[in-house]
């Protein structure tokens, strides 16, 4: 799908919503309006749209640039659905039900059944009798408690370093000891809120959910997805959606350098001297982005957004011969816990997910380096990041050659943390926002950093805002 291109010209573009991002939550957050009828302008700083969902193509190579799988829920079955793409849909391997986390320099797998996890290096019995002690343990205090403290208080130290610890990395690329526990995780916390017992609690949702009807058809239930071209599809199958309503256009190579409000209206201004003028605006970009462009307008919306951190992660992907890695390959990946010792936190078994990611006899390993605790970690050159993701991983796949394909993306600005005082920063953007009408935030530094709930975040606010204009 080819952006529209950007006029030179000075004439004022009127529109009923100018949405600025095109990633997973501007790009349904258009969609969304745009089905209900209004004028709806998407601007893209980039050449294309789609954000971190980017897939790249290199002969039998295939890589994702961000994000590697989807979970299937209701609301993304539903939207597959309408963008005819559930038969393109691909799930993951069944051997993506298997993870595995280094533990003294070896991968153990997690247990597939609760009955194995005494027999489990990872868990053990000591594990086991921290989990029967859980129920017994006191609530939660008043004040917000970091992530590290809450499964520390409740599961004990060893669930914190060898379980939830590789986690987090493998989620947030983030510190336990600084991430939230109420923000990050906030299903465990309503457990403990709502049963006094993250165990007692889970039992009681697993009963729930068994007896409770059934919101997606058996095949889906569960399944990580992508799709033969990749992720990228998703975000152009989008686009192709919205441009399809007459009524909408989208424009990359687009940035935005000005925002402010005109009478009745929100202005907007690009680097190129194209101007908007709307009803509604939302700004569907990073929180630094954001602050940059509300900092002239209200410095009390600045402030809040400036205070969410990003720390960079690289992905690095490295094909191998199949001969060269002793280990199976056989599961989702690999996470390496803080207190391994090694710069990688963890790889992902990329062409055992899907096929048609490596050549036939070669396998694909992505793995990332940075994050919250080892920022510097993403700071060498492309060389010296492979080089140090072969080191790490080398005795615990039992890699034996060098790799025959490479590749380095980096996110200067990858993952928002949600860390402590993060719902305080939410609450002060609220409050500066009531005073400008018509001005909309989204994006995955609030209300999940999963791409699924970006895409539900963004059709909800899309169809608020039609509802807001009366259509």
């Amino acid at each position: 799908m080819q952006c529209e291109a950007q006029s030179d010209a000075s004439a004022l573009e009127m529109r009923d919503v100018v949405v600025v991002g095109g990633g997973a939550s501007g790009l349904t957050a258009a969609r969304a309006a745009a089905r209900r009828g209004l004028n709806v302008t998407l601007l893209e700083r980039t050449p294309q749209v789609g954000g971190n969902l980017r897939t790249r193509r290199d002969g039998d190579w295939q890589i994702e640039l961000g994000p590697n799988t989807l979970m299937m829920k209701p609301p993304l079955h539903a939207l597959l659905d309408e963008l005819g793409l559930l038969d393109e849909a691909q799930p993951a391997n069944p051997t993506a039900r298997r993870r595995y986390i280094a533990y003294r320099g070896a991968p153990v797998a997690l247990p597939s059944h609760w009955l194995k996890a005494p027999i489990n290096s990872l868990i053990g019995p000591r594990g086991v009798g921290a989990l029967l002690r859980e129920p017994f343990q006191r609530r939660a205090p008043q004040a917000e408690e970091s992530l590290a403290d809450f499964v520390t208080r409740r599961l004990g130290r060893r669930a914190l370093d060898h379980l939830v610890d590789p986690f987090v990395s493998g989620v947030y690329a983030g510190d336990p000891e600084r991430l939230s526990a109420q923000a990050a995780m906030p299903r465990l916390v309503a457990l403990e809120r709502e049963y006094g017992s993250l165990v007692r609690g889970g039992l009681v949702r697993l009963r729930q959910a068994r007896r409770a009807a059934p919101t997606l058809p058996r095949e889906w239930r569960g399944q990580l997805v992508s799709f033969p071209s990749g992720l990228q599809r998703l975000a152009e199958r989008l686009a192709e959606d919205i441009t399809a309503q007459s009524s909408a256009a989208i424009h990359c190579e687009c940035e935005v350098s000005a925002v402010y409000r005109e009478g009745e209206y929100w202005r907007v201004e690009t680097a190129s001297g194209q101007g908007f003028r709307a009803r509604e605006l939302v700004l569907a970009v990073p929180a630094p982005t954001a602050a940059a462009l509300l900092a002239p307008l209200d410095q009390d919306m600045a402030v809040p957004l400036e205070a969410i951190v990003y720390p960079p992660v690289n992905a690095v992907s490295v094909g191998f011969r199949r001969a060269d890695i002793a280990h199976p390959l056989d599961g989702f990946g690999m996470l390496i816990p803080g207190v391994e010792h090694r710069q990688t936190l963890g790889a992902l078994f990329s062409s055992t997910l899907f096929p048609g990611r490596a050549p036939s006899e070669h396998v694909l390993l992505t793995a990332f380096l940075g994050g919250r605790r080892q920022p510097e970690a993403a700071e060498s050159d492309d060389d010296a990041q492979v080089a140090q993701v072969v080191a790490d991983l080398r005795d615990l796949l039992g890699i034996s050659g060098e790799p025959v394909w490479q590749s380095v993306s980096r996110w200067p600005q990858a993952i928002p943390q949600y860390e402590l005082g993060h719902f305080e920063r939410l609450a002060a953007l609220e409050t500066a926002l009531e005073r400008h009408p018509g001005l909309s935030l989204i994006g995955n530094w609030r209300d999940g950093i999963a791409v699924g709930d970006c895409l539900e975040n963004g059709r909800r606010l899309g169809e608020r805002i039609a509802e807001t204009l009366g259509t």
